[in-house]
């Protein structure tokens, strides 16, 4: 029961992760910036992974039709989708916790100089940052000469809320949804561990003392005469 409720816990939150990031990724491609786009991208990836391997888990007894070896192979399998997305939720909580100080302007961190969210390719800023709740953008002529051709200088005033702290709520939740999602991928997979050491312990499939058909024999005795 601890079990079912864990795996379908789990479900849950890898499904609320793949929301969020789709949401994410869409800003983050109208403002061009591509470190937060690449690690959206591995992230979605390994939600997927993660999401398949406790969908698709089944119980040792249950799979009874399968061979042992077939079954420990795909066993091992789902235990490689768990400890990818363990291991990668790790990861994906410093990426946001970066993400959090970079946009708070943590230490020399600067998020109007610093170019670290393009790679150093587009001045390009969050999309919030023109298009955030009662932002009002005004474009400034002449524009200096330090600014690039291909881009417009304006100004952005009237926001109800600021570019950096919507930015800093959405890593913000991607940090909570990573930490209970490896709360939970642990919970599971300790489940699973246990139950497999306990079918281990009775004697797996071989304790059934499975026989295989005996031959019987088809001839007729005949009365002898002496």
């Amino acid at each position: 029961m601890g079990y079912c409720s864990g795996r379908c816990t789990l479900i849950f939150i890898c499904g609320m992760q793949l929301v969020c990031v789709l949401e994410r990724q869409i800003f983050d491609f109208l403002g061009y910036q591509w470190a937060p786009i690449l690690a959206n991208f591995v992230h979605i990836i390994i939600v997927i992974l993660g999401l398949f391997g406790t969908i698709q888990y089944r119980p040792r007894y249950i799979t009874g039709i399968l061979s042992f070896p077939k079954h420990q192979e795909a066993l091992s399998l789902k235990f490689t989708y768990f400890t990818e997305y363990a291991v990668w939720l790790v990861l994906w909580v410093t990426w946001n916790v970066f993400v959090i100080c970079f946009y708070l302007e943590a230490g020399d961190l600067s998020k109007e100089t610093d170019l670290i969210l393009t790679f150093n390719i587009s001045m390009h800023r969050s999309w919030w940052m023109e298009n955030g709740p009662g932002c009002t953008v005004t474009s400034v002529t002449p524009a200096p000469d330090w600014a690039p051709e291909d881009h417009r200088y304006i100004t952005v005033s009237g926001c109800l809320l600021e570019y950096q702290y919507i930015e800093v709520a959405h890593s913000s939740l991607q940090i909570v949804l990573a930490l209970a999602g490896f709360i939970y991928a642990c919970y599971v997979v300790k489940c699973i561990t246990e139950e497999e050491d306990s079918f281990d312990f009775i004697g797996g499939f071989d304790s059934y003392g499975y026989q295989g058909p005996q031959k019987t024999s088809h001839l007729q005795l005949q009365p002898m005469y002496m």
